[in-house]
């Protein structure tokens, strides 16, 4: 039971922080939660909820997750982990100059990758061709992102988020360029259901954050990894420096700090805090554009560069042989080749009535590590890529 000395000082958070921020910034007490619980009382919600997700299962599996380049035996190319981290510092700083609620800010930006399957954005698509194959939809990480925290984390029981929280999840889609963004209000976890199965049907469908701190945190997911990655890709040997476009340098700078300078920068300087219908969050019209640009340059010269993508069939191949190995230790076919692992097994028992054998699959692989997705491919036969 709660004292009532923590109860007053709870109050008392909350009256500093409603005199502290915007008005238009999401308040601690409105943080909705789908069961109703008793909390510790110094713990403000959106705080809670940055707290669970940093002690889930899931966020420690960030420690080996491809980012963007994988199977590189250098301890200084990022791994998600570090990029959710690096994200949850821009969106703060951003958050801080603007008067949001930086709680919020904080526990969307370390929960929204800790669906990403192993290997990054290729294992994403090999595993939704799969799920496709299988009468599934289609893969997406943010909604396998959602589904942890919110479904199968605590054997099935999830960890009760609020519905802010998981909504910036659902909606941070990073890789789609925006100038500004403008919150779409939610307000019942009805409505967020409906949002999360119109979404999983149509991957292309675009959802706006609910909250102006969302919004934050999809435009920081860009700024973190735009410069981190050229950083990379220098120290790996795929581009020079002087590669990047004149323009982009001229008016973004050519490296990681001053990108990420300019761009926090341009964004508090441009964004427009008036009431939660007309605030936006967004850049000016030139650096948008330069931004686009350096996306554009980032793509065909990083992410889709043949040396980037020269382990990928290895991958896919695993992805695709590991996929048919556990549904086939889950109808008994292979029984006696199947190896100790727990197939979502540890799932309570209400859960899994409704829980096909082809979802438990797709959630296994796509909660494995890098590493530990090798050592099973590698167990089952397959020919499995080496570090260099």
């Amino acid at each position: 039971m709660t004292s009532p000395p923590l109860l007053q000082e709870l109050a008392r958070l909350d009256l500093e922080e409603s005199q502290r921020l915007s008005a238009t910034a999401a308040m601690s007490p409105t943080g909705l939660r789908r069961s109703p619980e008793n909390t510790a009382a110094y713990r403000q919600q959106f705080a809670l909820d940055a707290d669970r997700i940093l002690y889930s299962r899931a966020y420690s599996r960030y420690i080996d997750k491809t980012q963007v380049f994988s199977l590189v035996a250098n301890d200084h190319i990022t791994h998600r982990v570090l990029h959710v981290q690096l994200v949850a510092r821009i969106a703060r700083t951003i958050g801080r100059f603007l008067r949001l609620n930086e709680d919020l800010i904080e526990a969307i930006s370390l929960g929204h990758d800790v669906g990403h399957p192993p290997f990054g954005h290729d294992g994403e698509k090999f595993l939704s061709d799969i799920c496709l194959e299988h009468g599934l939809p289609p893969f997406q990480h943010n909604i396998q992102s959602v589904r942890l925290l919110d479904r199968l984390e605590r054997k099935g029981r999830g960890w009760n988020l609020t519905l802010q929280v998981l909504n910036g999840i659902l909606c941070h889609d990073g890789e789609v360029h925006s100038q500004f963004l403008h919150p779409e209000p939610l307000h019942t976890f009805e409505e967020f259901d409906q949002k999360l199965e119109e979404k999983s049907k149509n991957p292309k469908l675009v959802n706006m954050p609910s909250t102006l701190e969302g919004c934050v945190v999809r435009l920081a997911d860009t700024i973190a990894y735009i410069g981190r990655d050229i950083e990379d890709a220098i120290i790996l040997g795929l581009i020079r420096r002087e590669d990047l476009p004149q323009n982009c340098q001229n008016i973004l700078g050519s490296t990681n700090g001053t990108i990420v300078y300019n761009l926090v920068t341009d964004l508090i300087t441009h964004s427009q805090i008036i009431d939660l219908e007309s605030s936006s969050i967004g850049f000016s019209e030139e650096v948008a554009a330069t931004l686009r640009e350096l996306k554009s340059f980032n793509y065909e010269r990083i992410y889709l560069a043949p040396i980037t993508k020269q382990q990928s069939p290895l991958i896919r191949d695993c992805y695709r042989n590991l996929f048919d190995h556990y549904l086939g230790c889950l109808d008994g076919s292979l029984r006696d080749q199947c190896s100790d692992v727990d197939l979502m097994a540890d799932i309570s028992p209400q859960y899994l009535q409704k829980y096909s054998s082809e979802e438990k699959v797709r959630d296994f692989i796509a909660g494995m590590t890098d590493d530990f997705f090798l050592k099973q491919a590698k167990l089952i036969g397959c020919k499995v890529p080496k570090k260099k």
